[in-house]
C-alpha cells in the first residue's frame, strides 16, 4: 500500500458544526491517523496520514463536511510521510 499524507485547511461555516468530532468518525472508519483542530481565524486545520486511498476518502469528505457546516474553500497540501501518529485525535 502506498502511503500518503496531507495538511488540510478548511474555510467556511465549520466552527460549531461538530466538524472536528465529524472528521474523527471518518478517519476512524477509513484507518487514518492524524488530528483536527479549529484555528483562531474560524478555519478547521486537519493532518491526515495512512494509504493513500483511505486519505483520499477522508480528503472527499472534507469537501462537504458534516450535515450542518457549509465548506467555502478547501486547501490540501501533499506532505511527506511520517508514521508518527497512532489514531485520530481532535486537539484543543
Amino acid at each position: 500500500m502506498v502511503k500518503s499524507s496531507v495538511h488540510i485547511f478548511v474555510t467556511g461555516k465549520v466552527q460549531g458544526v461538530f466538524f472536528r468530532q465529524a472528521t474523527k468518525v471518518i478517519a476512524t472508519k477509513n484507518n487514518v491517523t492524524g488530528w483536527v483542530k479549529n484555528l483562531e481565524s474560524g478555519q478547521v486545520e486537519i493532518l491526515l496520514e495512512g494509504d493513500s486511498k483511505n486519505v483520499d476518502s477522508v480528503t472527499d469528505w472534507c469537501h462537504n463536511g458534516p450535515a450542518n457546516s457549509r465548506v467555502d474553500k478547501i486547501k490540501i497540501k501533499q506532505q511527506e510521510f511520517s508514521g508518527q501518529y497512532s489514531n485520530f485525535e481532535v486537539l484543543y
